[in-house]
């Protein structure tokens, strides 16, 4: 693993008291990004038609804007009372929930996350304030300090648009623009005043090179060395005991845009949608996709891919899933560890 120092710390903050608006109220374009973190509340059906969960306040589902995680990173949230970190890393395309939560010898303690100012292989290293651990943002793991070898649980979460978000949540929330200044607003390691309007990394994302190196472009970008897969594929990536299966957008969306596969002892479905890619366990079924945009049939029933859910009521169980680019989910699980047909 490759580690840099390459800010201060805290000279990308993060949102540590974040307040939110009703999504009717989102000022932002209807095909802005964003990380969805379900209400426990209105905990999915089952695909068999039950109920689950349950939660003490209730909240509604939450959206956090990448337009703003751009220059915050991580937001430090509480979503029905659980302690949540929404974690971004731009460079990797890393979009990924965890719970704050943390088993140690002394009791279960909350972390608070904030940004080090380091990479690890391109991927953002995260730190809390109440151990300085650090933690590699993409595996959720402590990679120094007293909690290393820890692994951060990963919660179940979605990247969609603010406009499909809007539609299947009339109700949702969105994250307030936090304001302030960050590093990612400047042209130095110096932070300056954030303009949410401005897009800092999308000629990075446009470009074929990966890591820091070609978002600066200071000539020392990374090679890559295989054609089958683009670097900055959209992967949406599973793991279950032990084994790891990243499931690539472009590959999925020649298949069909479904995959079946077993990850561990788990079933998989996996679906390419027009606003990205999504990952479901499967109870049994074969789905196939419809002439209908997003849409697929099985077990009777017409499913929608970004949702999970049912003409009958039905909803699959997202799962807890990362999405990165493939140059990211390579570093941390090797060259193997895509689905292919």
């Amino acid at each position: 693993m490759n580690i840099k120092d390459v800010l201060p710390r805290d000279a990308i903050p993060s949102v540590d008291d974040p307040t939110y608006e009703p999504v009717s109220e989102y000022a932002g374009d209807p095909g802005d990004e964003v990380v969805v973190v379900d209400s426990v509340a209105s905990a999915a059906r089952r695909a068999d038609g039950t109920t689950s969960g349950g939660s003490v306040d209730g909240d509604p589902a939450r959206a956090f804007p990448i337009r703003y995680l751009h220059y915050h990173e991580i937001c430090n949230a509480v979503v029905d009372g659980e302690p949540v970190a929404v974690t971004w890393c731009p460079l990797c395309g890393s979009a990924v929930v965890y719970d704050r939560t943390v088993a140690t010898d002394d009791g279960e303690r909350v972390l608070e996350f904030g940004v080090s100012g380091k990479l690890a292989d391109d991927d953002l290293v995260m730190y809390d304030r109440e151990t300085e651990s650090e933690w590699k943002q993409s595996t959720g793991t402590a990679i120094a300090g007293p909690l290393e070898g820890t692994d951060l649980d990963l919660l179940p979460a979605a990247m969609t648009t603010i406009e499909a978000f809007r539609d299947a949540n009339p109700d949702g929330e969105v994250l307030a623009a936090p304001g302030g200044e960050s590093e990612a607003a400047s042209d130095t390691d110096e932070p300056a005043p954030v303009d949410y309007d401005e897009a800092p990394y999308e000629s990075y994302f446009e470009m074929d090179g990966f890591g820091l190196g070609a978002h600066r472009g200071t000539g020392d970008g990374r090679e890559w060395e295989r054609d089958d897969l683009a670097p900055k594929e959209v992967v949406i990536g599973v793991e279950r005991d032990g084994d790891a299966l990243g499931f690539p957008l472009d590959r999925l969306a020649a298949n069909g845009s479904v995959a079946h596969a077993t990850v561990g002892d788990l079933d998989v479905v996996a679906f390419a949608t027009a606003d990205g890619v999504h990952a479901y366990e499967n109870p049994g079924f074969e789905f196939e996709r419809t002439v209908e945009p997003d849409t697929y049939v099985a077990d009777d029933a017409r499913w929608t891919g970004a949702t999970g859910e049912s003409d009958d009521g039905r909803t699959l169980d997202r799962l807890p899933a990362r999405r990165l680019f493939a140059f990211a989910w390579q570093d941390d699980h090797g060259p193997d560890a895509f689905w292919t047909p």
